[in-house]
């Protein structure tokens, strides 16, 4: 004689649930994580455009960070594309194409 086990198989609606609440919890890990990129690359960006001004030129600092010059004028434009959002009032909104839409 065998004994059937009392659960029961979760519903459609309920894999579906729990399908979807594992993929919300993967979205919400890489959302974090591309913040702390974000900020970890501010933070060398700061690094980078300081380094620049003490060796004196992106060509120097260059050579002494062992970095291509293209990397280290990747970061100083992002210095520099920082520097223009906060001409931008508190609470814009931007699209896809970084024009404001709102504020």
């Amino acid at each position: 004689m065998t004994v059937q086990s009392p659960e029961k198989t979760p519903s459609r609606k309920q894999r579906l649930q729990e399908k979807q609440r594992r993929q919300l919890a993967v979205v919400d890990t890489v959302d974090k994580a591309e913040v702390k990129v974000r900020k970890a690359e501010a933070e060398l960006a700061v690094a980078i455009s300081e380094a620049v001004q003490m060796f004196g030129g992106e060509e120097a600092a260059s050579e002494e960070l062992d970095m291509p010059v293209e990397a280290i004028r990747r970061f100083l434009g992002m210095l520099e594309d920082e520097s223009g959002d906060a001409d931008e009032p508190t609470g814009a909104v931007k699209d896809e194409d970084d024009d404001v839409v709102a504020v």
